[in-house]
């Protein structure tokens, strides 16, 4: 396959800004500590506690694993320049960033949309290797205890590539279909949650219900681990929406303001909520509401002022809750840690409630001095139809990558290796 030439978004006269470099630096490790350890504490905590290494190995190898493949292809396909459904192949093996990698890059340049940074090349190619790390972590929550390892790795190669990279390039690339529409996502309600929420669900329903479900008990083995996960998410997440201003400044400031405030009021909206239903505020439910609100904040945190934030964490505690509880149940499928739940519905509303409540004076440019994105109906529509294309995109992707995982290695491991457990049948450790 023949290189097309390095593309002109590789190389700027401009110096890079220190600080706005620095910001970015500090962000990445940010968002890298939401999946090791976070993640990997979070859903590690939730499951038995004979899959619990397992559930763990998942996010630690994605970590590994995603960062090869985002530098072999998944980068390129992204944020090259190519056209309006996918990127090209001018960074694959990330070839060409050397030429100016110490210098500020405009990304898309020579299209017409440009979008001129402060901060060189690797770094934004790092920041959002982050993210391509994440979302298919998230998704394991979803198979959870019955997953072989071997189809994990092969599929979520593939997803990487076929799924994830082709949502984020329409959403966040400058020619992207969804961002020339005028789409406001402003750290991936899109391309992260509902991707992954969608892919998890799909996941859940091809693989079936775990062994036992709906009648043995599955309680969470270690929730001291699930809370320290979701104190390190919730920590991490700052670094994933203050980031995605791809600046500091006031801008950044607002969106970690958006989002300390939505996990707040979400966290407080699910306890209440689970109070009155069941007489009790559990922790599982307190962190499951944290994790609600930052994921319905994702797409808004850069464009809602904070009351417009503490509305969508209230809401996103209350219907999430609804989701998992109530939802679920009663369509009978085993979504085994809730990315559904959580991600995709929170995702979801969070999409809609930017269509709503955007601020315009908080995307303010130059060209356009009363905003870029203001709430109503226009962006509205514009949000529903974003969320539909990244989840019909997601579903379809998903099953047909599943259905090919399955006809080269196999998906689901034998009844018996479920009994025995994923930590020993598969790794062949155990926690003692």
């Amino acid at each position: 396959m023949m290189l097309v030439s390095a593309p002109a978004w590789a190389a700027e006269a401009r110096p890079a800004d220190t600080g706005d470099t620095a910001f970015m630096l500090l962000s990445t490790v940010l968002v890298l500590l939401m999946t090791v350890p976070g993640l990997a504490l979070f859903y590690g905590g939730m499951v038995r506690k004979k899959n619990i290494l397992a559930i763990m190995a998942q996010s630690f190898v994605l970590c590994a694993l995603i960062t090869v493949v985002w530098v072999v292809a998944g980068y390129s396909l992204a944020f090259g320049n190519g056209g309006a459904f996918i990127g090209d192949f001018s960074r694959l093996m990330l070839w060409g960033m050397e030429i100016g990698f110490d210098r500020a890059f405009t990304l898309g340049a020579g299209t017409g949309a440009e979008v001129a940074l402060t901060i060189p090349e690797p770094v934004f190619m790092l920041y959002q290797m982050t993210f391509a790390i994440i979302t298919p972590a998230v998704v394991t929550g979803a198979f959870a205890d019955r997953m072989k390892f071997s189809a994990m790795l092969l599929l979520m190669t593939l997803w990487s590539l076929v799924v994830y990279a082709p949502i984020a390039h329409w959403a966040w690339a400058p020619l992207g279909w969804l961002n020339q529409m005028g789409m406001a996502d402003f750290a991936g309600g899109t391309v992260v949650e509902v991707n992954s929420g969608v892919a998890g669900l799909v996941c859940a329903l091809v693989l079936g219900r775990r062994l036992g479900y709906g009648h043995d008990n599955m309680a969470p083995y270690n929730l001291a681990y699930a809370v320290v996960g979701a104190s390190l998410l919730w920590v991490g997440w700052l670094g994933f929406n203050g980031g995605s201003a791809l600046a500091s400044g006031g801008r950044a400031g607002m969106a970690i303001v958006a989002t300390q405030v939505a996990a707040a009021g979400a966290t407080l909206s699910w306890t209440l909520v689970e109070w009155i239903r069941h007489r009790r505020p559990t922790v599982l439910g307190a962190i499951s509401g944290a994790v609600a609100g930052l994921v319905a904040i994702t797409p808004a945190a850069g464009f809602v002022l904070p009351g417009a934030a503490l509305l969508i964490g209230l809401a996103a505690g209350v219907v999430c809750f609804w989701a998992v509880t109530v939802a679920k149940v009663k369509l009978g499928y085993d979504d085994s840690l809730d990315a559904f739940g959580v991600h995709g519905v929170g995702g979801m509303l969070g999409m809609l409630a930017t269509g709503v409540l955007a601020f315009g004076a908080l995307s303010a440019t130059e060209a356009a001095p009363e905003g870029v994105y203001q709430g109503g109906l226009a962006l509205l529509g514009v949000q529903a139809l974003g969320v539909l294309a990244a989840a019909g995109w997601s579903a379809a992707g998903t099953y047909g990558l599943l259905k090919l995982t399955d006809f080269v290695v196999g998906l689901r491991v034998s009844q018996e290796e479920e009994r025995q457990g994923l930590d020993e049948a598969l790794h062949g450790e155990s926690l003692g």
